[in-house]
């Protein structure tokens, strides 16, 4: 395995470097590459039933685009991707759509992306910089296999009636050809997971896999929290997978035995890299995964969406994928401009055009501008722009929650395992919680966060006139993530795309916690652990 992975990951990361290349060139000359990105898409789908719709063979430049086509989010799509699914040809591109992708949306019923080869040629100019700019950092990841995390096919979700396949095999298929064949092999995964496999039997497969594995170098998860929840089972379960490990390599399971599953960098001695999202709320969870591999590099993976690839690691930055597809940018005043026009310091929400044939879509995610790469800004995500909170008109929006969740724990000196503010009226009178779990002086914290929130004028009003009651604490003694994660999934989202959250406007969130807590387990999902949670008052 260790030879062959190594093999398979020179020849890809060697058919990257083209790309990288050509990426670095780009990012002096933002405006345009841009521009030829939308001169092509615009010409290529002139003959598609939106191209004709929106006149686009008449549109010469940006200007006329924008005055033309308007930027619209999944529910302007939602009609044109119906006549996709019932097998129409041509609606969104000329291109044939392959696949439609599952995505959850912000409320409700899932999204189904159009995936075509000409979006699959967008992600792979960006997913080859990213590989080929990590290996030359830390080579030694193309001596053996990787593991890259996958959702585990636990979630029952009702079958789309489509024409058009929905959904990949697995997240190699985004790369399509050679070079799926190529990640595949230089990949571990695990073995016998079938539809409706249940959480349980996916972290024992999972582990199982990853044990056997002694020459693991690089570890490709979303959420630190996938990863942590996962080391967790080990120590109840560690003598039955040595077990197992035993049974198909006693020589690996040997090494295990003197092996401490505590420390899982004894596990993998060879691990040199895990890539994992590290902006926004996900931060908070970082400092668990750093003490659980102290020499081991955290690369902060950049803005990966299943519509569009938006930001690409390099060193410290996160360039704008600025060869991928088209980009636009929506400041707080709701003005739109182009990538090279971006401010340093100012948050903008993300609007994409691409080859899959979505045409000025919000994508819904907010990123600020941290400085540039050459002529190309340098994005950090900070939430999501359609994740806003108005009970009374007190207006919070997902980044102030966040910035001001962070400051309450920094200076609480607390590093929590999960935290999420949600709306409740679960007793007489609208109030907010602080869903909690772990980190010290968890009552300080709240105590901060709610003055920070009293930041915002209209929360202050709000809480003034006695339309908000205070903040109050929500206990999750253990899988507040596990929980979030099922809740999720159940609305159509894939495991490795769920994005944790600061603040959802959902007023359902206390009940899922609370079902949780009274059935012993998380409903939907498995029975093999507990969340008791106890309400402050």
């Amino acid at each position: 395995m260790q030879t062959a992975a190594a093999i398979a990951n020179t020849l890809w990361v060697g058919s990257a470097l083209p790309a990288l290349t050509s990426f670095r060139h780009a990012l002096n000359h933002p405006a345009r590459t841009q521009e030829n990105i939308l001169r092509r898409l615009l010409a290529a789908n002139a003959a598609c039933a939106f191209g004709r719709a929106h006149g686009f063979h008449r549109l010469r430049n940006y200007a006329e685009f924008a005055r033309q086509v308007p930027a619209a989010d999944y529910a302007a799509f939602a009609p044109w991707i119906d006549r996709i699914r019932a097998g129409e040809p041509g609606v969104l591109t000329t291109d044939p759509v392959t696949h439609l992708i599952p995505t959850g949306g912000s409320t409700g019923a899932r999204k189904l992306i159009p995936f075509t080869a000409g979006l699959q040629a967008e992600f792979n100019r960006a997913i080859g910089p990213w590989m080929a700019g990590l290996a030359l950092r830390h080579p030694r990841i193309l001596g053996g296999p990787s593991y890259w995390a996958v959702s585990p096919p636990a979630f029952s979700i009702a079958p789309e009636t489509s024409s058009v396949p929905v959904g990949f095999a697995d997240d190699a298929s985004y790369l399509g050809g050679a070079r799926s064949r190529l990640v595949r092999a230089a990949m571990v995964a695990p073995d016998g997971l079938k539809p409706g496999s249940g959480m349980e039997e996916f972290r024992w497969q999972t582990l199982l896999c990853l044990l056997r594995c002694r020459e693991l170098r690089l570890i490709s998860v979303w959420h630190p929290s996938f990863l942590t929840l996962l080391l967790d089972y080990l120590p109840a379960h560690w003598a039955a997978l040595v077990e197992a490990v035993h049974r198909a390599e006693p020589a690996r399971a040997r090494e295990l035995e003197r092996a401490d599953p505590r420390q899982p960098e004894t596990l993998w001695p060879r691990l040199r890299v895990i890539s994992c999202w590290a902006a926004a709320h996900a931060g908070h969870a970082l400092p668990d995964l750093r003490r659980r591999f102290p020499n081991v590099s955290i690369q902060a993976k950049g803005l990966l969406a299943t519509e569009a690839f938006v930001t690409i690691p390099l060193g410290e930055n996160h360039p704008l994928a600025v060869r991928s597809h088209f980009f636009e940018f929506a400041d707080e005043a709701g003005a739109i401009g182009q990538a090279h026009e971006l401010e340093a310091g100012k948050t903008y929400g993300v609007i994409v055009t691409t080859g899959g044939g979505l045409w000025r879509y919000r994508l819904g995610d907010r990123v600020q501008v941290t400085g540039r790469v050459g002529q190309t800004p340098s994005l950090r995500f900070t939430g999501r722009a359609d994740d806003v909170s108005d009970l009374c008109g007190e207006k919070l929006s997902e980044s102030f929650v966040a910035t001001a969740m962070q400051e309450a724990f920094r200076s609480s000196g607390t590093e929590p395992r999960f935290a999420m503010v949600v709306p409740d009226k679960s007793s007489p009178g609208w109030r907010y919680r602080l869903l909690l779990e772990g980190g010290a002086n968890q009552e300080t914290v709240c105590n901060r966060l709610e003055a920070a929130l009293c930041g915002n004028p209209n929360y202050r009003l709000c809480r003034e006139l006695g339309q908000l009651r205070p903040l109050e604490l929500f206990q999750i003694e253990k899988s507040g993530y596990e929980i979030f994660a099922a809740h999720e999934g159940r609305r159509g989202c894939r495991l490795g795309e769920i994005k944790p959250r600061a603040l959802s406007p959902a007023t359902d969130w206390l009940s899922h916690f609370e079902r949780a807590g009274s059935l012993g387990g998380v409903d939907g999902v498995d029975g093999a652990f507990t969340a008791k949670l106890r309400r402050q008052n």
